[in-house]
């Protein structure tokens, strides 16, 4: 069995998979329970994944957006780390089995999150990565900023790797495009001889019938607004049908594009499916109003990998960080109520609003009542990222980077890494 610290044999013990939003904040509010943690994760550190896409687009380094989970718990000793993977759960044993050990529990609690769904066709992946690991942001850069490198190698053929295409118009991909174009008009529009990056192509391609779908209509609309003049080709009720490494088929034109970010779904963890409970169509345990799982009031399932609902209407728990916060913190709630010999509570989730950036001081806030865009709703944006991020370090970083390059019009981290042949220019 796996490692663990040695504690008093009484106190029960609690399982945390997942050092996302859900798990550390499920973690942190145990800090005084008389419990013993164990947090599961196959990565060492934290991601604040809301960021990414300015790593993508050369504004951040990965540092500055994740945090070592030891580290975020080196003060809290009733916490133990164990870095692996879990492969499935064992309900009628109570164990969380990894790769190769397993790991007893009182209580569970799964925060897995979700990965990005090609909608049946996996076969697109290679050719239009998604954004959900730092991995995949360094990808995404590293092929953003090839392409300006292959374009200057060959003028001739230099409109198809000069057109950039994002599939899915929510908030990742609408952030995106906003920051492909200004990569081109800002960042490198003179670092070339034989090409004028100024001319770069961002299409912005959506199934649905407006961007930002989630947010109130008069928000998406200016969404868009801002969008276009920034100089973004949005494309609503188009569906994208083909995908290859020269480009991608939408509705029934064939645009030719050397670069394609795939940002129009999600899955759930498939950890998810060894629970036996039901899963909605993405793949999401369906949970109980106490975010538990039918038969089982000791697991619990919060952030993405839940189909939660609340509230007198049953409305749908959305898949942010806000809601993957407050689950984790609910779930640790019950545990503290079930020590104190109480009954497990309903989930209540208090929507703190949603907000989306759109290039350089533009963007959109919903706060219920408030609703805001422009410049107001991008320095919104700003606070909002800035409190969450973990650590003072990452938060004065980011805080210096988004002032280099807003004044500056520079991006400080345009560097393409990798060791294979790609990094060479076509022949």
């Amino acid at each position: 069995m796996a490692d663990s610290p040695p504690t008093r044999a009484a106190q029960p013990h609690v399982v945390i998979v997942g050092g996302g939003f859900g798990g550390l904040y499920a973690a942190r509010a145990l800090r005084r329970a008389a419990v013993r943690v164990t947090l599961v994760d196959r990565r060492n550190h934290h991601l604040f994944q809301p960021l990414l896409y300015q790593v993508a687009s050369a504004v951040l380094d990965p540092s500055d957006i994740a945090f070592p989970i030891r580290a975020a718990f080196r003060r809290q000793r009733n916490v133990h780390v164990v870095l692996d993977e879990a492969r499935r759960v064992d309900l009628e044993r109570g164990v969380l089995q990894l790769r190769a050990d397993e790991i007893p529990y009182d209580f569970l609690i799964l925060a897995t999150g979700a990965s990005a769904s090609y909608f049946g066709h996996d076969e697109w992946s290679p050719y239009a990565p998604a954004l959900k690991t730092i991995e995949d942001a360094l990808e995404i850069r590293r092929r953003v900023l090839l392409a300006f490198e292959a374009a200057e190698h060959d003028p001739d053929g230099a409109a198809a790797w000069l057109t950039f295409v994002v599939v899915g118009g929510g908030p990742t991909g609408v952030e995106m495009a906003g920051a492909f174009l200004e990569i081109a008009r800002n960042s490198l529009a003179h670092d070339f001889r034989n090409i004028d990056p100024r001319l770069a192509r961002v299409l912005l391609i959506e199934a649905g019938d407006r961007v930002l779908g989630t947010y109130p209509e008069e928000l998406s609309d200016k969404a868009r607004a801002q969008l276009e003049r920034l100089g973004v080709d949005v494309r609503t009720s188009t569906m994208v049908t083909e995908i290859d490494d020269a480009g991608v088929m939408a509705g029934d034109e064939r645009i030719e594009a050397r670069t394609v970010l795939w940002t129009a779904g999600v899955k759930a963890s498939a950890l998810g499916k060894s629970l036996g409970a039901p899963l909605d169509r993405a793949g999401r345990v369906e949970v109980r109003e106490d975010l538990t799982i039918p038969g089982h009031d000791n697991v619990f399932v919060v952030g993405d990998l839940a189909a939660a609902h609340t509230g007198p209407e049953a409305r749908p728990v959305p898949g942010v960080a806000p809601a993957a916060i407050q689950g984790g913190r609910h779930a640790a709630r019950c545990i503290r109520r079930r020590l104190a010999g109480q009954g497990n509570v309903a989930f209540r989730y208090r929507d703190k609003g949603s907000l989306a950036t759109i290039g350089r001081a533009a963007g959109v806030a919903d706060f219920g009542r408030l609703r805001v865009s422009g410049f107001v709703a991008w320095v919104l944006w700003l606070t909002v990222h800035i409190f969450f991020l973990i650590g003072f370090r990452n938060r004065l970083f980011v805080l210096l980077s988004w002032a280099w390059s807003y004044f500056t019009f520079q991006r400080g981290a345009r560097l393409i890494t990798g060791v294979d042949k790609d990094l060479l220019p076509p022949t």
